[in-house]
């Protein structure tokens, strides 16, 4: 080899090892991107507001320990608004809460239908020990469901959702078994009946992912997460007296949490 053709590729060994190529073996990798955060929005009633978890913000009783909060501290969540609110019903939802989501929401949840069923109403009454009372307020909520009156407002209410926020996945919840299973009739029957309101809202959110096949949507349960934690139980996540009867502990809420953070 030339002298001088010697000096230059010594010269440029030189500065590849510097620059750590040589040593790599090849041109450093560049770093992975970050994920963007999840532009988060919380729709719903008391069980999505975290009436239960104390330390209410609002009239709405909304809660730190509110599973909104609890996502809103997972890294790539970020809760922009939470406008859940206790007593809320589908028509709460699509009339005062819709306005909060746009084309840049990515993450909605949505808890709703147990009021447009009076189920809390539902529970004192069979908490009542009164079988008539309880099986009058069970056969009104079930109309509803049978007459196929929830359905219609549960599809709704996801429609307006999706258009709303094209661009976010939509988890929507179930809601828990409050008693613990029992030999007791009414206790019995009021399972049942949280049972088919968390099968009515799972079958309207298969209808539409039917539907709108390119939207992203689906239904979260949340009673596997509660069994052996209902009213009864030793270590029970629901109260069962006071004014925040018939709504989820903290604990309850962390459950909650934990379920939905395992479908995002």
């Amino acid at each position: 080899m030339k002298p001088r053709i010697r000096l230059l590729s010594s010269v440029l060994a030189a500065i590849l090892a510097a620059s750590g190529v040589l040593a790599a073996g090849a041109l450093p990798a560049s770093a992975a991107p970050t994920a963007p955060a999840n532009k988060y929005v919380a729709l719903g009633d008391s069980y999505a507001a975290g009436q239960g978890g104390g330390g209410y913000v609002d009239s709405c009783l909304q809660s730190p320990s509110g599973y909104p909060a609890l996502l809103d501290a997972v890294k790539g969540t970020n809760l922009l608004r939470n406008v859940s609110c206790s007593l809320a019903t589908t028509g709460t939802v699509t009339t005062t809460q819709l306005s909060s989501l746009n084309r840049g929401t990515t993450l909605v949840t949505l808890t709703v239908g147990g009021n447009d069923l009076n189920v809390a109403g539902v529970a004192a009454a069979c908490a009542s020990a009164d079988p008539v009372a309880c099986g009058n307020a069970i056969s009104t909520a079930g109309a509803l469901i049978y007459s196929g009156e929830l359905t219609a407002r549960l599809a709704d209410t996801y429609a307006r959702v999706a258009a709303a926020a094209p661009n976010a996945h939509v988890v929507v919840t179930g809601y828990p078994l409050l008693f613990a299973p029992s030999a007791d009739p009414l206790i019995a029957q009021l399972n049942g009946a949280t049972m088919l309101l968390n099968q009515t809202i799972q079958g309207v959110v298969a209808q539409a992912q039917a539907i709108r096949p390119n939207s992203s949507i689906e239904y979260v349960d949340v009673s596997a997460a509660f069994a052996g934690h209902g009213i009864g139980d030793v270590d029970s996540w629901v109260y069962f007296a006071g004014p925040d009867a018939f709504h989820p502990t903290p604990a309850g809420y962390q459950a909650y949490a934990a379920a939905i953070q395992a479908a995002l």
